[in-house]
């Protein structure tokens, strides 16, 4: 019997190249039906990796979830982090996500060396894997702003940042984080009330009422009902900005340039005259 993640593997490098076909024909309509099947399918090989680090036996007796989770290569607790964001996220935030919510260690010293690492994989052998991990894309140039970091399954509109989008990308994360503390059913742990602080302090109305001679923990709702609120006065005008920006980059990138970035300017016109 064939290994279902091979299977999967299979199946999501066969659906990236039919999607890179669809695309080349300018079949749009096939090529978002084929990004809603790739999802899916990538959904499903996260689901057997989880799956099959819980029925691992641990090393020892004592060892529990933590232990697990250390032994998880960097790239995949970046790829933990930014899924519950789902917005870019600069390598400080990944890291205080990771470390609040998720088990094992991560530090932002290792995501400069990942990036690059992720970039040189995808040249070697593209497809090869079910992800990676890229730049955000400047919605003018289409270059790669290198301090945000993106998932390479994300369609290239939530991929793109443009004027309003690090306010609006800011509120979404504190949306999401206030969403994962308050579904949780243990007591949020210290990192997590510190990141929610973080958050809760930089929007309006969201922080605690401040009473004499005691500290209040935020509150997950209301962080989520003031950021949505806020929200609503950007996400369109940055939705309608990214998606002109998205249009273009599927017109005037090639496959690994709508994953890292077009090149510089510069570096366009060199080759030009070459």
């Amino acid at each position: 019997m064939s290994d279902p993640l091979d299977a999967l593997e299979k199946s999501i490098s066969a659906l990236r190249r039919a999607i890179r076909d669809a695309s080349a024909a300018g079949d749009t309509e096939r090529a978002g039906e084929l990004r809603g099947q790739l999802r899916r399918a990538e959904r499903a090989w996260d689901t057997l990796v989880e799956t099959d680090e819980s029925a691992e036996p641990p090393v020892a007796p004592t060892a529990g979830p933590a232990a697990r989770g250390a032994s998880l290569p960097a790239r995949e607790h970046v790829h933990r982090a930014l899924t519950l964001l789902q917005t870019p996220a600069a390598p400080k935030l990944i890291v205080g996500v990771h470390e609040a919510f998720f088990p094992g260690e991560l530090s932002a010293s290792k995501l400069s060396s990942l990036r690059r690492d992720e970039e040189r994989s995808y040249r070697s052998s593209p497809g090869a894997r079910p992800y990676y991990l890229c730049p955000a894309l400047a919605y003018d140039l289409l270059t790669p702003v290198r301090a945000l970091i993106t998932i390479s399954t994300w369609d290239p509109e939530q991929r793109l940042v443009g004027p309003l989008s690090p306010r609006v990308n800011f509120l979404r994360s504190a949306m999401r984080v206030a969403e994962t503390v308050h579904a949780s059913q243990s007591p949020p742990s210290a990192a997590a009330l510190r990141l929610l602080w973080r958050f809760a302090m930089n929007i309006p109305d969201a922080a605690p009422v401040a009473t004499v001679g005691r500290a209040s923990s935020p509150d997950p709702q209301r962080v989520i009902d003031a950021a949505h609120s806020e929200l609503n006065v950007h996400q369109e005008a940055d939705r309608a900005t990214r998606a002109t920006a998205a249009r273009r980059a599927r017109k005037k990138l090639n496959d690994g340039e709508l994953l890292f970035g077009a090149p510089p300017q510069g570096v366009i016109r060199l080759r030009a005259r070459a």
